[in-house]
């Protein structure tokens, strides 16, 4: 179902900066002199259908392609989930699909979004140029909606660069990355740090069910990972844990396992975990480490590995 306030959302977002994407985009919009239609120029439109595309099927390689160079640094270093969080406002639609280009009447490019929660269906309406920038309408909707009760319109803003058309603006803000990165960043740390927390106590809870079922400890992480293909779950291949947290890296945070002592056989063996942020201050702040005796330990450590001093954490 579409959200009919996600739009909204992402124009408040936008409008707490856009005073600073102004006056950093100024020398681009200064160039536009009154816009005019221009039906025989179908390059702008055919960026922004297959931008639409890309962002319904949530492909960050084919959406960054039409990302102006300055936004496309920045989206490369955001977090997978602000990526994908941007590409949603572009569709309605939380869950990843697959994008088709639905013949029209009209002649009006129009983008099928179908994906397994629901559909999107959404309608370009002619460009209007002007120098190096171009104005599309954009009609979002529900492909079931015969009577437009579920329509959302607004105007995608692009810019040429480079000799191809990047996205510039939604409504009357500008899409500028680098000043939102922070504010995102901040409410994506706060998110990371509680799944790196409760990373370490799935770890800590997968290692004491491996004792219990070898009586020793796991040499490794990779131990506590998904058995391998044709196999059954085993001392090398335990399936306590996914693929990802068994690598050690999970949404922005690095885990490390350690085996405190000299020996990892039976109940008294001890062990340790940590988890730092993968990019300090961008996917954490906190470092998180629980100790030999199960006590879990938070601080800012500017990115290096926690220890028992830490404040503990309830």
């Amino acid at each position: 179902m579409l959200r009919c306030s996600a739009f909204v959302r992402l124009a408040s977002l936008l409008l707490l900066f856009a005073s600073v994407g102004a006056a950093q985009e100024s020398s681009s919009v200064s160039t536009a002199k009154t816009a005019a239609a221009v039906s025989t120029s179908d390059a702008p439109t055919a960026a922004l259908r297959d931008a639409l595309s890309a962002a319904c099927s949530q492909s960050e390689q084919a959406f960054s392609r039409f990302l102006t160079t300055r936004n496309a640094e920045t989206f490369a270093h955001l977090t997978p989930p602000a990526r994908v969080a941007l590409m949603k406002r572009f569709v309605l639609l939380n869950q990843p699909g697959k994008p088709s280009l639905l013949p029209t009447g009209s002649g009006r490019p129009t983008v099928h979004c179908e994906t397994p929660g629901g559909a999107a269906e959404l309608q370009i309406g002619g460009a209007e140029i002007s120098d190096n920038l171009a104005f599309l309408p954009v009609e979002v909707r529900e492909p079931t909606d015969t009577t437009g009760a579920s329509t959302i319109r607004v105007q995608m803003g692009l810019v040429r660069e480079n000799s191809g058309w990047k996205l510039l603006s939604v409504g009357l803000v500008l899409l500028d990355l680098p000043a939102l990165a922070f504010e995102w960043d901040a409410a994506e740390m706060e998110s990371t740090e509680r799944a790196a927390i409760d990373g370490v106590k799935k770890i800590a809870e997968a290692v004491e069910t491996y004792r219990r079922s070898y009586a020793r400890l796991p040499e490794s992480l990779t131990k506590l990972g998904p058995a391998k293909r044709g196999s059954a779950a085993g001392p090398d291949g335990a399936a306590l844990l996914d693929q990802d947290l068994a690598s050690g890296t999970r949404m922005g945070y690095k885990f490390r396992y350690v085996i405190s002592g000299g020996s990892d056989l039976g109940a008294p063996a001890k062990y340790e975990i940590a988890a730092t942020p993968e990019t300090y201050a961008r996917t954490g702040r906190r470092s998180f480490f629980r100790d030999i005796s199960g006590g879990l330990h938070g601080a800012d450590r500017q990115g290096a590995v926690g220890s028992e001093v830490d404040p503990r954490l309830e």
